[in-house]
């Protein structure tokens, strides 16, 4: 079918609308809002209502990537660090270790059942191999997981697609023979330094230059923000290094800098994000072709099972007992379980299936790799709540952090602290005096019910209300530890040893 530019504009129009109304039925259900996002796609296709024509898979490729660089860039932006600090060596273990024990194991068991060869093998388990952050993060929000777990599986689904992307690249090269283990893990090594050398350069930078350039509107930090993360990830790929690597890293620095308009700039980011997730499902549901998916349906069940029974659980099994030995965490049995069945797969597989479409020409790999995310992740993703309630590893009872939002006073040098108490926090009932706040920091203005009025000392805050905070910028760090700490633990928070860390 084909449409003028109007007509372009329309049909994406209303993807988008579909797209963003699917949302509401995925929360309702559990199911990832990828499938639909696929789904959609498939209708769109050449086989499907729309019979819109798309079999370009290096284009799908390259606009995937992009697609995918600024998914992770939204992922590094609002990822709290003091949430997953205590986490990041065990995710690190995870993306690196996990992710070669996990290619190793599905290869050789795809080898066995299916009869492919080596370097087959090894490109289909080095493609399933990445969790999506996408289809994590979509479940994460929804669970009331501890700290520690969740933040684990946040930062692994962040890290680990450097690596895969790495290896699938290598693979991937149809001339030559399959490459040795030693310049796999040489090659990775050396394009993971530079991302990492490339991100932690630029993310300092920009948080720097962004806090002390006052720019004439407040949309203009958003769009500067991305176009940092852009520069990074293109910086590493120019400099033969890994470009996810550096765009996370990079977007986790900066979202966790004392900025400018904070939540303004996350809440353009998550959009920024969900219009690429409902874009490159879509475009992946378009190039997907339903008339060959039955002759992979068999190799696809086969690789998923292989994946989910038995590569994810000794990727988790083997990540857990070096995190053990190197004395750098305890992984317990049941956040073992829980991580297995976690390690969700979404639109970053389907985009590496892409990158051997695109060098052989063969879309064999692809329409595997589809069926296993499909149906791997209509089974998984429902059924975690489930489970981490079973395995008791729910947490119910802890409270909501707060929700801070600051805008610059350059020239007094102070910030104004927008501070929302989230239903649940043990800041309902505590009196403004209790707070004990240092004399540099006021509340200035309680927002509750729609009705603003200036508080006084004895005022008993509520949940719901919205707090105007004015503090110097030397004390500003204080003055959120401070609230934090109340609203996890109340008034005594000092005596349970909460710092609001």
């Amino acid at each position: 079918m084909r449409l003028e530019l109007d007509g372009w504009l329309l049909l994406s129009a209303v993807i988008v609308i579909a797209a963003i109304a699917s949302v509401r039925v995925a929360h309702r259900t559990g199911m990832p809002a990828l499938l639909l996002y696929l789904g959609l796609g498939v209708l769109l296709g050449e086989s499907g209502i729309g019979e819109v024509h798309f079999e370009n898979a290096g284009l799908a490729k390259q606009l995937g990537l992009i697609a995918l660089a600024v998914i992770l860039a939204e992922g590094g932006l609002t990822t709290n660090w003091e949430h997953v600090r205590k986490a990041v060596p065990a995710a690190l273990v995870l993306a690196t270790v996990g992710v070669g024990l996990s290619v190793g194991v599905l290869a050789v068991a795809v080898a066995g059942l299916l009869g492919m060869d080596w370097r087959s093998a090894l490109l289909l388990g080095g493609i399933l191999a990445s969790t999506d952050a996408a289809a994590v993060f979509s479940v994460l929000r929804r669970l009331p997981l501890p700290r520690r777990l969740g933040g684990t599986l946040e930062a692994e689904s962040g890290f680990n697609d450097a690596p895969t992307v790495i290896i699938v690249m290598m693979l991937s090269r149809v001339s030559g023979p399959v490459p040795s283990l030693w310049n796999v893990l040489a090659e990775s090594a050396l394009e993971l330094a530079i991302g990492a050398v490339v991100g932690l350069a630029v993310g300092p930078a920009a948080a720097y230059l962004l806090r002390r350039v006052a720019l004439p509107a407040s949309g203009l930090y958003p769009i500067a923000v991305m176009a940092v993360a852009f520069l990074a990830y293109s910086g590493a790929v120019v400099a033969h290094g890994s470009g996810f690597l550096a765009v996370y890293l990079a977007a986790l620095i900066i979202g966790n800098s004392r900025l400018p308009h904070r939540a303004a700039t996350r809440g353009f980011a998550e959009g920024a994000a969900w219009l690429a997730q409902i874009g490159l499902f879509v475009m992946l549901g378009m190039l997907a072709s339903p008339a060959e998916m039955p002759q992979a349906i068999i190799p696809g069940l086969v690789a998923g099972l292989a994946l989910v029974l038995l590569a994810r659980p000794a990727s988790v099994i083997g990540s857990a007992a070096l995190v053990r030995l190197a004395g750098i965490g305890h992984i317990s049995w049941r956040e073992q379980i829980f991580l297995s069945w976690a390690g969700l797969r979404g639109a970053v597989p389907i985009v590496l299936a892409t990158i051997p479409w695109a060098a052989t020409g063969q879309a064999g790999m692809f329409n595997v790799v589809f069926v296993v995310v499909v149906v791997f992740t209509l089974v998984q993703g429902p059924t975690l709540p489930f489970l981490a309630r079973r395995l008791g590893l729910t947490a119910e009872g802890e409270a909501r952090d707060l929700d801070v939002e600051a805008a610059p006073l350059e020239e007094l040098n102070a910030d104004l602290l927008q501070v929302r108490i989230p239903s649940g926090s043990h800041m309902h009932g505590v009196e403004i005096f209790e707070l004990r706040l240092p004399a540099d920091a006021q509340i200035t203005m309680v927002v509750r019910e729609g009705r603003s009025f200036v508080p006084t000392e004895t005022t008993r805050l509520r949940a719901g209300d919205q707090l105007l905070v004015v503090t110097t910028a030397a004390q500003r760090r204080f003055v959120e530890r401070r609230l934090r700490a109340v609203s996890r633990r109340g008034k005594l928070a000092g005596w349970y040893g909460e710092s609001g860390d």
